[in-house]
């Protein structure tokens, strides 16, 4: 499922989480609409994942380089970046690249869906 912007301007994915976290008495989430929140949940579920986007919160602009990252989460560069590919993957950090270097900054909205999942 995409998160493309549908003709009402929301993304499926936003709608697939409105689907989810519906109100009592509506119907039950569909198969696909699981599966693509089931997706966002999976990119968060990992501990060095939540590290990454806590590190990104709490930088200054919220962004921080690819550099910067594999000396305070104690990992080698290659497995960051496997890390940052899934979070951009999952539409939880946007990267920018700067001369040699990737810089990511978080996506507020696609966080904001996941409160929306968890809160629900």
């Amino acid at each position: 499922m995409s998160i493309a912007p549908s003709t009402d301007g929301r993304t499926l994915l936003s709608q697939a989480v409105e689907r989810c976290c519906a109100t009592e008495g509506s119907a039950p989430i569909t198969r696909e609409d699981a599966e693509v929140v089931a997706r966002l949940l999976k990119a968060v579920a990992d501990p060095v994942r939540l590290q990454i986007l806590g590190i990104v919160r709490c930088s200054p602009g919220q962004e921080v380089c690819a550099c910067d990252l594999p000396e305070p989460l104690g990992l080698a560069q290659p497995t960051v970046s496997h890390h940052l590919k899934v979070l951009v993957d999952a539409g939880l950090l946007t990267r920018e690249r700067r001369g040699q270097w990737a810089w990511f900054t978080l996506a507020p909205d696609r966080l904001a869906l996941a409160r929306q999942v968890l809160d629900a």
